[in-house]
């Protein structure tokens, strides 16, 4: 067993080293961990709002993706104007990836209650691999870590958001650079590619006490898979979330459930299960996901109505 877990593992850092794009990382909740991907986004809650976000994904699986958001993005006094700053850390067994980016977006009305916010990101990403495995005897002559060091490389983003009181949608690419991560590309490459994400959702009012919100988000990256990611829950006396997703690609499929409570008018917390249905769902106990949200109502005189997304 402890083999094929070193398999795979090789097989997922063979992919980002030789050429595989890389991806940012996945989320289950990725409908409340918006700003991470969209800079058009920030501002949009109408309030000064941070997001903390744990995942660790194939728990039991040696080497399994554990990734760490943090996130805090609100409007200005003129509300047209937002600005963000997200922190993400994603490490892949030895692999490491530190993204810092700052948002800003510009929004303009549409109709009676809806917004087109226009965004760009900026900022770095590191990538490393862990100083024992790059030092390790069987690894320093290895020609997939040889010339791979610390370092920081510029990227920017861009992103489109259009919302009102009860659905929205967006359209962004929050890397646009192709980033190489290595020093010897004339035999093979790791690339921070670029990705497109499209999100789509809305909240139906079935009574005063009970409410629909469907999601979706289509992700796309040169040289990598399209990946599909829907989700379907109830909101309960707009204190309660209860929801499930199905995620798919080429490669894997994945269903996951989640809750998430409004525990005070600043104060959120969610947590989600996944589980894969691929080959890896023998060796793991599946993926959780703890979810943080708190939200300063400074700007509550403004509110038009209840945000949903």
């Amino acid at each position: 067993m402890k083999r094929i877990k070193h398999f795979l593992i090789a097989i997922a850092l063979t992919c980002c080293a030789s050429g595989i794009a890389q991806q940012l990382p996945q989320f289950t909740q990725y409908m409340y961990n918006t700003i991470s991907i969209n800079p058009a986004y920030a501002g949009s809650r109408e309030a000064l709002s941070i997001n903390g976000l744990h995942r660790s994904q194939w728990v039991g699986f040696r080497g399994g993706p554990i990734t760490q958001t943090l996130s805090i993005h609100t409007p200005l006094r003129n509300d047209r104007i937002g600005l963000g700053l997200s922190f993400i850390e994603d490490d892949l067994g030895p692999q490491n990836f530190t993204y810092l980016y700052a948002d800003f977006s510009y929004a303009i009305p549409t109709g009676s209650n809806g917004k087109l916010a226009f965004g760009i990101k900026g900022g770095f990403t590191q990538f490393s691999f862990d100083t024992d495995f790059r030092l390790d005897q069987n690894n320093i002559n290895d020609p997939l870590i040889f010339g791979i060091e610390d370092r920081w490389t510029p990227n920017i983003g861009a992103g489109v958001y259009w919302s009102t009181d009860r659905i929205y949608a967006g359209l962004s690419a929050p890397r646009i650079l192709n980033n190489d991560f290595s020093n010897r590309s004339d035999e093979f490459e790791a690339l921070e590619r670029i990705s497109y994400y499209f999100t789509l959702g809305g909240v139906f009012f079935i009574n005063d006490n009970l409410k629909y919100k469907p999601s979706g988000l289509i992700k796309a990256t040169n040289g990598a898979p399209i990946s599909i990611d829907l989700a379907s829950s109830v909101l309960i006396n707009d204190k309660i979330w209860i929801g499930g997703t199905f995620r798919i690609n080429r490669f894997t499929e994945a269903y996951g459930v989640y809750s998430d409570f409004q525990i005070s008018r600043q104060l959120r917390i969610g947590y989600a299960y996944e589980k894969p249905l691929s080959d890896i769902a023998s060796y793991t106990s599946g993926t959780h996901e703890v979810l943080l949200i708190y939200e300063f109502k400074f700007l509550s005189s403004k509110l038009k109505s209840p945000r949903y997304f």
